[in-house]
Formats: C-alpha cells, structure tokens, sequence
C-alpha cells in the first residue's frame, strides 16, 4: 500500500480553506498512486483547547463542514482521514474520519483527549485498505501505549497518527523530541507501521516545529517532512498477510 501523510500550516474556522488544502493534495496523492492519506489532528476547522471554540467548531462540523468535505472529495479514489471536533448529542468528540468515495465510512473518537469538555471514545476500529489492516489514534494516545495495543491486538498492521503539536514555544521545545520517540516506541511495541500527520509554523503565540513521519515497526523512521516545511511524506509499505480477522 501507498501511503502519504501531510504536513501543512493549521487552518481556523476557515472549512472552505482547508478543503481547498485537502482537495489540492488529494489530486496530488491520486496522480502519484497513493492509495491511502492522512491529515492532522482537528484539521478541518482547526484545533483549539477553549471549551467555547471547540464547541463551535463542534457543531459546524457536523452540521455541514464534514458533508462539504465529503462533497469535495466525492470523485476521488484515494482514501482520506482527516481531523475534526464533532458532536454526538450531548458529547463532543475529537474523532479522525475514514472518508472514501465522498462518504464517511469509519471514525474513530480519541480514547485520551486533553481538551476540555470532550468526551473520551471506547472504541478501537480497524479498517482494511488494499489488504492492509489499519487503525488510528490521535496525538495525545500516543502517550498512552494502551490504545496503540487495542489495535494490534486485533490484527492491525499500521497505526496513523493525526497530530497537532501547535503549543507554546517553550512546550512545542519540550516535544520536539519526545513526538517521534512516543511513535518509535508503539512501533516497536506493537510491531506496526506508524504514520504520523502534523501541522507545523505558527498560528499567533503558539509553535508547532512538525512531526510528521512514517516509521517501520523495527522503530527505524523511513521517512519524514522537515521541521518547519509543508510537505508530504510518502512511502510504499510492503505487502503482508492480514493478521486476523476476515475483510
């Protein structure tokens, strides 16, 4: 399978913009075969960990934001997961939606979100993309080497990560490093590929330098964006038999 995963500059409020963004390097990624991309936490509408901001991104979502999405995207045959806060009455989720062929045919919601006000998802689903089995989880998970087990135990071969490391300076210096060594760790945990999809630059005080990479499950990182660059990640995984489970 051909994956890609994106490193861009973060988008806020503007879902018209970032699916510009997504649309522009989905043709990208049908023109160079890739069968399989990935983009950042929260894309979508952006980020946020104020409770009223992510409500409101929350509901647009929902609402018509993932559907114009959906639209967009409708002609191509690359599988797309991207980032958003969405709602399911009464809780908010911070989810990654599998999207293919214009329509949302997976999702999974982070089981350790550090937002306020969001509700933390129970449920570890694998998806199978030209006879690879695959599952997410989203940045902060990747702290915690449980949900990263979920996954493998049920037979996933690759693990995407959506990330958001928009922090403080002073933060986004602190992990800086400790990013790519949480991935290299559940690879080598798990025995999974790692892909990783991050924003990078500024967005007012806050700093993401970028850690978007795609890691073997011996830990050796096989590609990776520069800091500070928006660009794709692009890597051909070898072809393996699906652990368990039937497609």
């Amino acid at each position: 399978m051909r994956i890609a995963a994106v490193q861009c500059h973060a988008v806020a409020d503007d879902a018209a913009g970032a699916c510009a963004e997504i649309v522009q390097r989905v043709r990208w990624a049908m023109d160079q075969a890739v069968d399989l991309i990935v983009f950042p936490e929260a894309f979508l509408l952006g980020h946020s960990y104020d409770p009223d901001t992510i409500y409101s991104r929350a509901h647009e979502a929902s609402r018509t934001a993932l559907r114009g999405l959906c639209e967009r995207v409708a002609a191509f045959p690359v599988t797309v997961v991207v980032g958003a806060f969405d709602v399911d009455p009464p809780r908010i989720f911070n989810s990654a939606f599998v999207i293919e062929h214009g329509q949302i045919t997976g999702r999974y919601s982070k089981a350790h979100p550090n937002e306020p006000g969001v509700t933390a998802g129970h449920s570890f689903p694998t998806f199978v993309k030209s006879g690879t089995r695959y599952g997410i989880n989203i940045c902060n998970d990747a702290n915690h080497p449980d949900a990263a087990k979920q996954l493998a135990q049920q037979g996933a071969e690759l693990i995407l990560y959506p990330l958001n490391n928009m922090l403080p300076p002073a933060t986004a210096e602190r992990w800086r490093a400790k990013s790519l060594a949480n991935l290299t760790n559940r690879a080598r945990e798990t025995g999974c590929w790692i892909v990783s999809s991050d924003v990078t630059g500024t967005s007012g005080d806050l700093l993401s330098y970028g850690c978007t990479a795609i890691v073997a499950p011996d830990g050796d990182v096989v590609a990776r964006v520069p800091e500070h660059s928006a660009a794709v990640a692009i890597y051909d995984m070898p072809e393996r038999q699906l652990r368990s489970g039937k497609v």
